[in-house]
């Protein structure tokens, strides 16, 4: 890679760095009380697939060890946000699903997280947003 094209890169990296840390200060000041990032992201998960997952393919689908999640299931759980239960085809392991109680967190932080959102769109434009989604696709792809 070129001298300019490592530039460009570093440069690339470091706004993505930056917006990732604005991002997750922004969301932390808008979540319910108690609610951290990763819980609203499980539970988003959970809501949009509707469908019941293993804590391994959890992890794997927020690039995180399974004891990072293990302790984000062990905390829903606690909070009454998930039910965990065996996995009737295999003991040893465990399937997750989201909870009434944790559909209605779930909701109300969207419903928190929904003016803010709406309005970074409305400040970078809808065309704007559009162009960028594919490119921030293909790089989480790439990265992962």
């Amino acid at each position: 890679m070129s001298e300019d094209g490592t530039t460009l890169a570093i440069m690339l990296f470091s706004e993505m760095l930056a917006a990732d840390q604005s991002v997750r200060a922004r969301l932390t000041r808008v979540l319910p009380k108690g609610m951290e990032i990763s819980h609203f992201s499980v539970l988003n998960h959970l809501a949009w697939s509707g469908e019941e997952s293993s804590p391994a393919r959890l992890a794997e689908k927020f690039n995180v060890t399974r004891g990072a999640m293990t302790n984000t299931l062990n905390k829903l759980e606690w909070a009454g946000y998930v039910h965990i239960r065996p996995d009737w085809d295999d003991a040893r392991r465990k399937m997750v699903a989201i909870s009434p109680a944790g559909r209605r967190a779930r909701d109300a932080a969207f419903a928190a997280l929904t003016p803010m959102i709406d309005q970074v769109v409305a400040d970078l434009g809808e065309d704007n947003v559009r162009a960028a989604l594919p490119i921030l696709r293909e790089m989480r792809k790439r990265l992962s």
